[in-house]
């Protein structure tokens, strides 16, 4: 079993103390998004475990707490983009969350740090040059620390409807996604960075550019000598090429606040949920009640 931690939320940002406490007695329990009242119990032992993935976008309070996964094969997807404050209010300054990639890339490996730069999109002050310039930035700086990035172009959701108007948010046209992949594969290319799109249907292939399976039965072959032979994970966007995992985060949780966020719907929910965090609790930002049933 491949444990996702998480697509949902980010838990090393923010509630790491409640992971590790979920490693160290064994299990943790998960609300089913669709069926809030539906909790499954999923083992976090080491001989139920193959790896562990990890998605952040800060995992600055792990760093000194990695030994507690001593046994445990994983890997990090770290999000480091060019965005200011403006788009993403939580997530700390750039050269700081650098600066964090490269210590956490010094403590495992370059191969177990991804960096991810996603997703891509326009507005009035951000167009294709903009995203070569930071792109090229911040290349120069992680490319000793890890030996890939994955990146994807942003998507519509009416949940982010409000947000895209309001921030006068663009999607990329094909020709668009083309031309600023042709310059990414210029700048990977310089820097020995192999390049990966996320869940993207379009092919960059005839630029060297492939898609990313981000949960990957490969690299995870390599850290754990176990093959997964379950396929592609049919939760996931036709286009994602992850295979199976359990995530075990919580929507309307993450305090980043990214203004193009999906897991989150609206503030109050966020702040709210987050009231309720217990790091002794085996449920992320909740408690159960007697309308719950756990299988």
């Amino acid at each position: 079993m491949i444990i996702s931690v998480s697509r949902r939320t980010d838990i090393p940002a923010f509630y790491s103390d409640w992971f590790f406490k979920r490693i160290q007695e064994g299990f943790v329990l998960v609300r089913n998004p669709m069926n809030p009242h539906q909790i499954k119990r999923v083992s976090l032992k080491r001989d139920a475990v193959d790896c562990i993935v990890f998605w952040t976008k800060n995992p600055e309070d792990m760093l000194p707490k990695l030994d507690l996964l001593d046994g445990y094969p994983f890997y990090f997807q770290f999000t480091v983009n060019p965005y200011d404050k403006a788009i993403e209010p939580g997530v700390p300054g750039q050269l700081e969350v650098v600066d964090t990639f490269r210590r956490l890339s010094e403590a495992l490996s370059p191969e177990r740090v991804i960096w991810r730069y996603d997703p891509v999109f326009l507005n009035e002050s951000m167009d294709l040059s903009w995203h070569e310039k930071h792109f090229a930035f911040l290349a120069d700086r992680l490319h000793d620390y890890t030996s890939k990035c994955v990146f994807s172009f942003i998507d519509y959701y009416k949940k982010v409807d409000k947000c895209f108007k309001e921030n006068r948010i663009k999607e990329l046209e094909d020709g668009m996604k083309e031309a600023l992949a042709i310059k990414f594969a210029a700048i990977a290319g310089k820097y020995g960075l192999k390049l990966e799109t996320c869940a993207e249907e379009i092919d960059l292939s005839s630029l060297g550019i492939g898609h990313a399976s981000c949960i990957d039965p490969v690299l995870l072959e390599r850290l754990s000598g176990i093959r997964s032979n379950n396929g592609k994970d049919r939760n996931q966007r036709e286009a994602c090429g992850c295979c199976p995992s359990v995530d075990i985060g919580t929507y309307n949780t993450c305090r980043h606040g990214c203004i193009y966020c999906y897991a989150n719907h609206n503030p109050e929910s966020v702040k709210r949920n987050c009231m309720g965090y217990d790091p002794d609790s085996p449920l992320l930002c909740s408690i159960q009640s007697d309308k719950d049933k756990i299988f």
